[in-house]
């Protein structure tokens, strides 16, 4: 059977002061899509209901944002809702997920999806997941992941090479060579003119049964834990077992934890699906204001409205829509946000720097 889970459990520093302790990234309602206005778990839930019926479909987010998510998606309800009680990484929450899933039912395969991104076109994104199902339905040692077309030389991101491609997949798949994480500018440069790497897109396609083999294979101590919370899964004891070896677990993320090892292990099978998408990782203001329409001096706002002299490329954003006015003067390539709580007023250039002032914070403010 086919399960899907989404990984919710970013709390978005960098899109501070709204995203903040209580409400990250993932569920602030800032996307605006088809006349609504709407969070990106929202979007990404809408993506997940196209793949797997809804039975199927699960979250794995920080338990203190269940009541919102419940809230927020009525389609989901507590027993489809996986409630980390802190955040342990991602392998920890695929490891969590498969273990739910192979209980339930042995021959599980699910898809790991992100909160993070906005892609289009939906068709595309589609086929390429039910790509990445069969090839694990047709061999459950195979792990899929699925790769990005780069249009340019990224370092914040993973990337992977290709290898061999598969068989009767009409070239849209792919032996995985090796993986390399978030590598600097110079290698980065050679790889997006090699045309022979696409970047780590963070989706996955697993075997439940073959994750946890080799989670037990490359982080025993860890999987010794996760073997308890399958044994109590579904019992009363359920939650206790939960919040007992959760804390306990070593933070590590999937691609180091799993995907690295694997590529040197001759009874595992690493394949790349493309994926070719417009890809939008949702992580920073800048990346957010990709998704906004600017105005004749380049200017993009949202929430609020922005009237300018003189000054251009700038992105002013109001947490909740209303009239309120940013007036700039001789301002070029500032953001500015605007909350209740806080205003931020940054240069673009150091948007990067947000997550630095983040951790200087009082703790009301974060």
């Amino acid at each position: 059977m086919r399960y899907s889970m989404i990984m919710a459990g970013g709390s978005g520093t960098r899109l501070w002061p709204m995203s903040r302790d209580g409400q990250p990234k993932q569920l602030i309602k800032f996307i605006h899509s088809e006349g609504q206005t709407k969070s990106l778990l929202e979007i990404a839930a809408q993506r997940a209901s196209k793949l797997v019926p809804s039975d199927k479909q699960y979250i794995c987010t920080g338990e203190r944002y269940r009541s919102q998510i419940l809230e927020g998606l009525p389609s989901f309800d507590n027993a489809h809702i996986l409630g980390e009680p802190q955040p342990r990484d991602t392998v920890n929450a695929v490891a969590f997920a498969a273990a739910v899933f192979a209980k339930e039912d042995p021959d599980a395969i699910f898809s790991v999806l992100t909160a993070d991104q906005l892609i289009e076109p939906d068709d595309v994104f589609n086929n390429s997941m039910e790509l990445g199902y069969k090839l694990v339905e047709e061999d459950p040692s195979r792990l899929v992941t699925f790769g990005i077309k780069p249009d340019h030389a990224a370092t914040g991101y993973g990337y992977i090479e290709h290898g061999d491609p598969i068989k009767d997949t009409d070239k849209q798949a792919f032996h995985v060579a090796r993986f390399i994480e978030k590598p600097p500018l110079e290698n980065a440069e050679a790889y997006f003119q090699s045309g022979r790497y696409d970047w780590n897109a963070g989706m996955f396609v697993f075997h439940a049964a073959t994750l946890l083999k080799l989670y037990e294979r490359f982080m025993p101590e860890n999987a010794k834990l996760i073997a308890k919370l399958s044994d109590a899964w579904g019992t009363d004891q359920q939650q206790a077992v939960l919040d007992e070896i959760y804390p306990q677990l070593e933070k590590t993320s999937v691609d180091y934890g799993i995907m690295e090892p694997a590529a040197n292990e001759s009874d595992v099978s690493i394949v790349g699906v493309k994926m070719e998408i417009t890809w939008l990782d949702v992580g920073s203001w800048p990346a957010y204001g990709e998704t906004l329409k600017p105005d004749a001096n380049y200017n993009k706002a949202a929430g609020l409205k922005i009237e300018s002299f003189e000054s251009s490329n700038n992105i002013a954003i109001g947490e909740t829509e209303s009239d309120h006015t940013i007036a700039l003067i001789g301002c070029d390539d500032l953001i500015v946000i605007r909350t209740d709580r806080a205003t931020l007023v940054v240069p673009k250039n150091r948007a990067q720097d947000i997550k630095k002032l983040h951790d200087l914070l009082p703790d009301h403010l974060k």
